[in-house]
């Protein structure tokens, strides 16, 4: 057996079924002992998009995606999406090629293990091929316990070695076997503590994080709610998360929270953060709390919240545990309260947000805070979310509502086109169910080709572009600081008959009759589909309202 063959059994008894990237001298054997072995491979038109979708891929399946490269410049094609992906604490394993060990003169050479450490990701070497699963293991074993993106460079030459004579009858141990999964409980004193805490406050706000959706927490996040009155609020990462679960909802803590939602948060006089950092987008820097005392549970060791203060009680513990623990002793000492549970609080949760002074009408062009309306009134809560970055996310990011799961590149390395590289990935993770991303036309054009890899592979991506014809966020910053905003208006073909020329369906639209005659057609039939909607530039998002032009809205 040669050693990349006994690396490409070991990747899939890792669990390896889907692999993104390209391929070159320097992984080939690698992909074609992949694909006897049963693998698909997805062959992407530039590197980076592989390391995307092998990211959405990730944050899908809930375990380390894999992703493809040959050496030197295929490897450095990767740096935008590997710190993307490190920033948001992929679970990646990047299978990269190597020029021949030792040869500097090569023409694709390149000092990999400086590459990978500058764009945030760990580094595996092979060395030798008798560490060709030794190698996999660990580099799976690193992903999976730091939660982060690791490179395993593998020299061209040292892959056609022999793996070794018996090496290939022992058994493998695949990294998962090496991990503890043990839950950590939580101490008795800080439960105590956070009882104490909860029952001396009459307007609790729990707030729920990514970490506790991951937990699967949502059931003990509704008791608790229940028990103490509190304000159910998500971070971004967690939007919408058990909105159809509960009436006292607010959605966003924070900087995308509307104005109802802010206004009752402040009256809150203790926070529970569950799987929340608390940064300072979710606290407002902690002016959103002015009187709140906090809890805050999380398996980090510690943290330091956006306010730059550490909770009045930190319990390291796994979601579900602290909180089950946390309820039974506010049960034991007989704590039930009304806080926000009133009817005045739901009749104000329920009051329909109005747009000041109504949608915007200009001719050939859309009011996005329409769009995105509509978009959630059309597309079935079934088909799953991406949110992208830049201006006109933040539209989508406040006001889709629709009870559906949702993932969100924003804040990210603020890194636009990600976001249709994470849905492709998303897709094939969920074995083709149906999701769209929504994203501007700037971002969507950056990585154009890759929309022919969704039509290649059949991938039923929607792809609803928030076409300004610019730079969204550019153009309003500009505004703000007395310069040019013409400079950020960059002219777009339509869209719709591009989609149609790489294999998909598409369709420009200009008015909201036509997208919802578009949106139709896809639920009707899932298949990739961009849907070009023309909308207007003199609409600030409420974010931009509030940090560039001091509005209190």
């Amino acid at each position: 057996m040669k050693a990349y063959e006994a690396l490409a059994e070991a990747f899939v008894q890792e669990g390896t079924s889907d692999v993104f990237g390209m391929m070159g001298d320097a992984n080939m054997h690698w992909m074609n002992a992949l694909a006897r072995r049963g693998v698909r491979l997805y062959e992407v038109r530039h590197e980076g998009s592989g390391l995307g979708m092998a990211d959405g891929w990730a944050r899908a399946a809930g375990r380390p995606g894999v992703l493809t490269t040959t050496s030197g410049p295929g490897v450095t094609q990767l740096a935008t999406s590997m710190v993307v992906a490190a920033r948001a604490r992929t679970p990646l394993v990047a299978f990269c090629g190597e020029t021949a060990w030792g040869d500097r003169t090569a023409a694709q050479y390149l000092d990999q293990s400086r590459f990978a450490a500058a764009i945030e990701c760990g580094f595996v070497h092979l060395s030798r091929a008798e560490q060709a699963e030794e190698a996999v293991q660990q580099a799976f074993y690193l992903a999976r316990t730091e939660s982060r993106p690791v490179m395993l460079s593998a020299p061209i030459d040292v892959q056609q070695h022999e793996y070794g004579d018996g090496l290939d009858a022992l058994p493998y141990t695949p990294s998962t076997q090496l991990i503890d999964q043990q839950r950590p409980l939580p101490d008795p004193a800080r439960v105590a503590r956070a009882a104490d805490i909860v029952q001396a406050s009459k307007r609790v706000v729990i707030i729920a994080g990514r970490g506790a959706r991951r937990a699967g927490a949502g059931e003990q996040i509704l008791r608790l709610q229940e028990r103490t009155g509190a304000l159910l609020a998500t971070t971004l990462q967690a939007k919408n998360w058990l909105y159809d679960r509960t009436e006292h909802h607010v959605g966003i803590s924070g900087l995308y929270g509307d104005r109802t939602a802010m206004d009752l948060l402040q009256e809150a006089d203790c926070v529970i953060a569950v799987g929340a950092s608390l940064n300072h987008y979710t606290t407002e820097h902690g002016y959103l709390f002015p009187e709140a005392r906090y809890v805050q549970i999380d398996t980090a060791e510690h943290l330091v919240m956006g306010n730059g203060a550490t909770a009045d009680c930190y319990l390291r513990a796994d979601a579900v545990t602290a909180l089950t623990e946390l309820e039974r002793e506010l049960g034991r000492r007989s704590v039930r309260a009304e806080g926000f549970h009133t009817a005045e609080v739901r009749r104000r949760l329920a009051a329909p947000g109005q747009e000041p002074g109504g949608y915007v009408s200009e001719p050939g062009r859309i009011d996005p805070r329409e769009a995105i309306r509509v978009v959630d009134a059309e597309l079935p809560g079934e088909i799953g979310l991406v949110l992208g970055s830049g201006h006109q996310t933040d539209f989508g990011t406040m006001l889709f509502q629709r009870s559906r799961e949702v993932v969100s590149n924003y804040g990210m390395f603020g890194a636009i086109g990600q976001a249709p590289l994470l849905t492709i990935g998303k897709i094939v993770a969920d074995g083709g169910r149906p999701s769209f991303v929504v994203e501007g036309d700037a971002s969507f054009l950056m990585h154009l080709p890759e929309f022919e890899t969704a039509c290649r592979y059949g991938i039923p991506v929607l792809v609803v572009v928030m076409n300004d014809e610019g730079l969204g966020a550019e153009y309003h910053k500009s505004a703000a600081k007395g310069l040019d905003p013409e400079l950020a208006v960059i002219p777009t073909p339509e869209l719709g008959p591009v989609a149609t020329a790489l294999g998909g369906s598409g369709a420009t639209v200009r008015t909201t009759d036509e997208l919802r005659t578009a949106l139709a057609e896809y639920v009707r039939d899932p298949r990739p589909t961009v849907v070009d909607v023309r909308i207007t530039r003199s609409v600030r998002s409420v974010p931009y309202r509030r940090l560039l032009f001091g509005e209190d809205v």
